[in-house]
């Protein structure tokens, strides 16, 4: 089960996090990882990794933001059977303080860098027979999460692109869902703690830990696993789908 022989899947993010769980998840389950990170060190890295390992991958640098820097770069790819949209930028703020170079900032990322993908992947996709688009979208897109006006509103996007690609692509046999983490525990997390707690760096682990109801963080292999399972032919009937994957933090944090 959750095979992906012969597979070509495109992860964005995957140098680092949850997109570097998923690569070298899908990679031990035979498909050929694609590698896009603005990070050509962090990509390389993960290549090794698979490689080493005995699996097949390859890096490239690209800047999601830029549509000719995607289109050129899915281009050298070529075949595709599967897209995850996981790269992604944070951002502290509520809608009074958050400036216009953030918004913009975390907008070109999170929302046109996803946009830039599919606009690449989608015909290809199609041209394919089909195929499968997971995008990465947080709890953020369902709950109010303090200080997080920007980056709420860009995962309110993926979800909604989410949707809406599902839809009018059912008849071309793309399917297309999204994953919604709660807090996973990724070197992200650790440097925005020493950069904004220096010196209570265990007290805000811990009280970020306990945030949600089930007492820890997520760890990036198990929403690999989730995204996995998704991505597969066993999930053959699951399109248009939002999947939590957060602790219990959206129906028990009451």
């Amino acid at each position: 089960m959750f095979k992906l022989t012969n597979k070509s899947v495109i992860v964005t993010g995957g140098g680092s996090g949850i997109g570097k769980a998923m690569a070298v998840l899908f990679a031990q389950q035979g498909a050929e990882v694609h590698i896009i990170e603005l990070n050509d060190q962090a990509a390389a890295d993960t290549v090794k990794e698979i490689t080493e390992a005995g699996g097949k991958a390859t890096g490239y640098a690209c800047d999601v933001s830029s549509q000719q820097q995607v289109v050129d770069t899915f281009t050298k790819i070529g075949k595709i059977d599967i897209l995850i949209n996981n790269a992604g930028i944070a951002h502290i703020g509520r809608a009074d303080n958050t400036s216009t170079e953030d918004f913009e900032r975390v907008f070109n990322v999170n929302v046109k860098g996803a946009y830039n993908c599919l606009y690449a992947a989608i015909p290809v996709l199609k041209s394919n027979g089909g195929g499968v688009i997971l995008n990465t979208a947080s709890i953020a897109a369902s709950v109010g999460i303090t200080d997080r006006f920007a980056y709420s509103m860009s995962k309110g996007a993926i979800h909604a692109m989410t949707l809406s690609v599902a839809r009018d692509y059912l008849h071309d046999n793309i399917r297309c869902n999204c994953i919604s983490p709660a807090r996973v525990h990724t070197p992200f997390v650790d440097g925005f703690i020493a950069k904004n707690y220096a010196g209570r760096e265990e007290e805000i682990f811990e009280k970020l830990s306990k945030s949600q109801p089930i007492g820890r963080m997520g760890k990036p292999e198990e929403v690999a696993t989730l995204a996995l399972y998704l991505c597969s032919d066993e999930a053959g009937f699951i399109t248009g789908t939002d999947y939590p994957i957060d602790g219990g933090f959206i129906t028990l944090n009451n």
